[in-house]
């Protein structure tokens, strides 16, 4: 008990330092390592620990970045973007990003909070009155009514009672699965498919990964009056100078739009799982997924997190207020929603215990836990296609790695944490 206090403690002095005296700059620009107390000598290790995946055949290519203060100190790329016309990766390549499009559909939807057009405590189904009579899986298939509403802030935080229906094999994950829920045409049919299906808990009892800020994305259009692609644009991307995150690449970028790839165990070689033709990133997507559909680069997303890491801001551009990004990058599972625990993140590959979640990040409060080099109050998230960021506000960094592959079994979130932290000297 005594432990929890303190670390609960401890993390909130983090949290009200990171935000209220900002000491790095608001703006990215490129420095020297030793300038933001980094070793350049120990950051020149990255390029051939990532490379060696590249050289192994694990993988095709990675585009990997740090920045410090404000600063840019690292920035490669090893290996090929096109696997089968063997052409190079760039700096500026583009990748299916995935679920690192959640932090982003969350931040969308407390610019509205802030704004007074939504409360996080309302009902979902004041928005979106698919939810109106949604049921919860009992017992034997049973169907009973919730127990309370799920609200928005259910939905961010992954309490709302809804799965993926990809990971399971439950009654309600297979419902997913019939109704073609995760292949809607559009934000609209998906909410009504998925209000038909019921949900698999009982809205706010446990953390399950689900569709929720899918729901988020059409929850913003039903609110904002656009759609999701639209208010991102306007709203965050064009803002924030994001010239290459979209939902669709565009005709004359597609020569910078590479291959997806898996790992073939039997044969031990690395396949690719999604061409570049006939791609769903590249023909015209109508379901702007608010969970997964996004494309961008390594510079583009390192714009969007100097900004959270900023309280909110970019280049003189305010996108948010640096009291609700505070908000947002606590631990909100709570009470039975501990960090230990049946009913805990960490039952997520990828979450160690030590880790809680806030609105649309996982939240670092025990790096011993976790098992790996960090600090108390850093926040992360990743992609489906193995791209990864955190923002560890002690340090003043941000670290991203970008590739294109499926179920990535190599350690490299861990070893390029381990090598980047390694760097700080001061």
């Amino acid at each position: 008990m005594k432990t929890n206090l303190l670390r609960s403690a401890c993390l909130s002095v983090v949290i009200t330092a990171m935000f209220s005296v900002q000491s790095w700059a608001d703006n990215l620009s490129y420095a020297s390592p030793e300038s933001v107390g980094m070793s350049s000598e120990r950051l020149d290790k990255i390029a051939p620990a990532l490379k060696r995946y590249v050289d192994e055949g694990q993988l095709a290519g990675v585009v990997s970045m740090v920045a410090r203060k404000g600063e840019i100190v690292h920035f490669e790329e090893y290996g090929v973007l096109n696997k089968e016309t063997g052409q190079a990766i760039e700096k500026d390549s583009i990748f299916r990003i995935y679920s690192m499009t959640k932090p982003i559909t969350t931040l969308a939807v407390m610019m509205l909070y802030e704004e007074g057009k939504l409360q996080l405590t309302d009902p979902v189904e004041r928005y979106l009155p698919a939810f109106t009579n949604v049921r919860v899986a009992g017992p034997g298939g049973a169907l009973v009514a919730p127990t309370r509403p799920m609200t928005v802030q259910m939905l961010m935080t992954h309490t709302a009672g809804l799965t993926y229906g990809v990971f399971g094999d439950t009654l309600v994950d297979r419902q997913y699965r019939d109704a073609s829920v995760m292949t809607s045409p559009d934000n609209t049919t998906f909410i009504e498919r998925l209000g038909a299906i019921p949900l698999q808990y009982q809205p706010g009892t446990r953390f399950h990964y689900s569709v929720a800020t899918d729901v988020l994305g059409a929850l913003v259009e039903a609110v904002s009056g656009q759609t999701l692609g639209e208010f991102f644009e306007q709203r965050i991307f064009d803002p924030l100078q994001m010239e290459d995150t979209f939902f669709q690449v565009p005709a004359e970028k597609l020569g910078r739009f590479g291959t997806n790839h898996t790992f073939n165990p039997q044969s031990g070689q690395l396949e690719v799982s999604d061409r570049v033709e006939g791609s769903n990133f590249v023909n015209r997507q109508t379901f702007e997924s608010g969970g997964g559909g996004l494309l961008s680069t390594a510079e583009d997303y390192m714009r969007f997190s100097q900004m959270v890491i900023n309280g909110g801001q970019l280049d003189g551009e305010r996108i948010i207020g640096s009291k609700t990004l505070e908000f947002m990058t606590q631990n909100h599972l709570g009470g039975i929603f501990g960090t230990t625990g049946q009913h805990s993140p960490h039952e997520l590959p990828g979450m160690a215990r030590g880790t809680g979640f806030g609105l649309g990040f996982a939240v670092v409060e025990d790096p011993t836990a976790v098992g790996g080099n960090g600090s108390v109050g850093e926040y992360y998230w990743g992609g489906a296609a193995g791209t990864i960021f955190w923002i560890d506000p002690v340090e003043e960094l941000v670290g991203i790695v970008m590739i294109q592959h499926m179920n990535v079994q190599v350690p490299l979130r861990a070893a390029f944490k381990a090598l980047t932290y390694g760097a700080i000297i001061d």
